[in-house]
């Protein structure tokens, strides 16, 4: 009888752990549609693809111990769903830090999404040098017996930020995080030197924006129906006033 009960409990809690994963993967899915659609509508209207890398993760069994253990939280599923809130992760890699804000913008404004919390490590870096954009948020999960809102973090940066916080975190790794004080130093510079170069290109796309309107406008005056149009207006027309319709 014992056993019996202990293969109930084990087979119960394999079950709910199963369904605890299973609703961040589907959550995932559902951003991800989002984000494609969004990408593809954003590339249609303005011929241009702000998002240029879109990747996703789900945190580790262990990686959410550990959370659990420096956050001191209960070890329970309750408390790690409601804490734990970058179990599901997604990283919108974007050329320009203004695409940066216009894909935010663009997620929030679905009425499905709640967002809980905004990050801004770019107006605000962190101390070692770290930007990005984060979106806490929650996202509605129709399962087979119930609706279920997920909290998923999105993470948003440039190329540039991107190569920088890979880069960070494979030293810190390759230290156990007891980096020497003279590379924090170093790699808090290139962080400077990123942001920089992100606004140079930045700089350099509008102007890039600007020449192309330009010449599109100045080939539009040099098309046919252009030229048609300015011979007929330069036309001597004396119209008299009884062809003028008259309504009453």
């Amino acid at each position: 009888m014992k056993n019996e009960l202990e293969a109930t409990t084990l087979q119960n809690l394999q079950t709910d752990l199963t369904r605890f994963f299973l609703v961040y993967k589907f959550a995932l899915q559902e951003i991800e549609t989002k984000i494609n659609i969004l990408q593809e509508e954003f590339k249609l209207i303005h011929e241009y693809n702000p998002i240029e890398h879109l990747s996703t993760r789900i945190k580790s069994p262990k990686s959410i111990l550990l959370k659990v253990k420096k956050k001191n939280l209960e070890p329970s599923i309750e408390s790690i769903r409601e804490n734990i809130r970058d179990i599901a992760g997604v990283r919108i890699t974007c050329s320009f830090v203004e695409d940066i804000y216009k894909v935010s913008a663009m997620l929030q404004a679905q009425n499905d999404i709640e967002v809980v919390e905004i990050k801004d490590y770019i107006a605000n870096p962190k101390r070692n040098g770290y930007q990005s954009l984060h979106l806490i948020i929650k996202i509605p999960i129709f399962m087979s017996d119930r609706m279920e809102k997920v909290y998923a973090e999105i993470q948003i940066r440039t190329i540039a930020m991107d190569f920088w916080a890979s880069l960070e975190h494979k030293i810190y790794y390759k230290y156990n995080k007891e980096v020497p004080e003279h590379i924090r130093s170093d790699l808090k510079e290139a962080a400077t030197q990123v942001a920089e170069l992100d606004r140079k290109m930045e700089r350099l796309n509008k102007e890039i924006n600007i020449l192309k309107a330009n010449e599109a406008e100045s080939s539009l005056l040099d098309a046919p129906i252009a030229k048609l149009a300015q011979y007929i207006y330069q036309l001597p027309f004396d119209y008299p006033s009884e062809a003028v319709d008259d309504e009453d």
